[in-house]
């Protein structure tokens, strides 16, 4: 839906801070749609999606995040994407649609950047208007991360920060470790892209200085005490206390984006002829790994242990109150419908403060780079000229 797009501009930022920190990683997770990875994401058994995510697809489709990314890490993590169907070329009648300081930015360089996303949203399925909508939001998101690059590389030039050819070196021998690919697949890649080399070690060059200036102007500014850290663990003992955990398995029936009542009535009927067979003994986990690829309409799935305040808000009201061994009535979800199997229920020790030092540390870190880069960008546009030409 178009109002999973969160309107989060400084995520893209945040990423680089946080690879200035520890280096970019890039690793992609390729899941088929009957992974279990996706199947956790789609079944809306998180709260929010993790950063730690590894396999972006799915948050491409809720969140502008995602595309935050793209537009500044395509250079590194997408080169190793699959190409986009090619679409029909059409004339890009260019205007300068905004002025930034002493910087255009033209009509053109907002369709070049687009046109390669344009077509994962044609598959969302979604209707003619909010097909609409999602572009016009995208598209200005687009604006917004141009404006944003033009204002960071104002400030690289400002303070002269620079990138050594050993540098851009390094950062590409990185690329290839974490990708597993050489320096041919790497050519062979930009050559179906129509780049060169030197224009990708050019955008290599670029995000390097960016990384440089978002950690002379934030990063190294950041400082979390031993103080925050344990204020932070004392406040969140629900997190690292003793809890328990349920080993859920479901099986899952998907509904088509606009799924009319003719659609769920078929989905719901496959769930309750799947809980007739588990009345009549056969196991609910004989019956998810036989539906394991979505034989007969329904997908099963070993989902693995979850605190109940790991679900979403419905599921976790089905499964709080669920014994080991218990299987759950129908559940509808935003992908369709479900029924939940609880294997164990596990009782967990609480985890030392000691122990999640880290895990800590690096989430306050996330917090206060989050609201200094706003503030930086902010102030940044505040001293800035910025001029948005209307569309005639």
């Amino acid at each position: 839906m178009l109002d999973g797009f969160v309107n989060s501009p400084i995520f893209r930022l945040r990423r680089i801070a946080l690879s200035a920190r520890g280096g970019l990683s890039l690793r992609r997770t390729v899941s088929t749609p009957h992974s279990t990875r996706f199947a956790r994401l789609e079944l809306g058994l998180f709260t929010k999606p993790s950063i730690r995510m590894t396999s972006y697809e799915y948050a491409m489709l809720r969140h502008r995040r995602f595309f935050m990314i793209i537009l500044f890490g395509a250079l590194v993590g997408g080169l190793f994407a699959p190409l986009p169907a090619p679409a029909a070329e059409t004339a890009i009648v260019d205007r300068i649609v905004a002025v930034v300081n002493d910087d255009i930015i033209t009509q053109h360089d907002v369709e070049t950047t687009l046109r390669p996303y344009l077509e994962n949203t044609k598959e969302q399925g979604f209707s003619p208007e909010m097909q609409r909508q999602a572009v016009a939001r995208l598209r200005k998101d687009v604006l917004d991360t141009l404006i944003e690059n033009k204002l960071t590389d104002q400030e690289v030039k400002r303070y002269n920060i620079t990138v050594s050819e050993e540098e851009i070196d390094q950062q590409i021998a990185q690329i290839k470790r974490m990708n597993s690919v050489t320096d041919e697949d790497i050519r062979a890649m930009l050559s179906g892209r129509g780049m060169s080399m030197t224009g990708y070690r050019k955008d290599i060059k670029g995000m390097l200085q960016r990384t440089k200036l978002v950690n002379r102007e934030v990063t190294s500014r950041v400082v979390i005490t031993k103080a925050e850290i344990k204020a932070y663990y004392e406040k969140n003992l629900a997190k690292y206390g003793g809890s328990r955990k349920y080993h859920l398995w479901n099986l899952f029936a998907k509904l088509p984006r606009n799924a009319g009542s003719a659609e769920r009535q078929e989905a719901q009927a496959l769930l309750q002829a799947a809980l007739a067979e588990i009345k009549q003994g056969r196991s609910f986990e004989d019956i998810a790994r036989a539906s394991g690829a979505g034989a007969g309409g329904l997908q099963g799935s070993d989902l693995g242990l979850y605190r109940a305040e790991e679900l979403t808000p419905e599921l976790r009201e089905v499964v709080k109150n669920m014994a080991a061994g218990a299987v759950s009535p129908i559940v509808a979800s935003e992908f369709g419908y479900q029924v939940v199997f609880v294997q164990i229920v596990a009782e967990t020790a609480g985890r030392p403060l000691a122990e999640v030092e880290p895990e800590i540390q690096e989430t306050l870190y996330r917090e206060i780079v989050d609201g200094k880069i706003k503030a930086w960008l902010t102030e940044l546009r505040r001293r800035s000229h910025i001029k948005i030409m209307e569309a005639k």
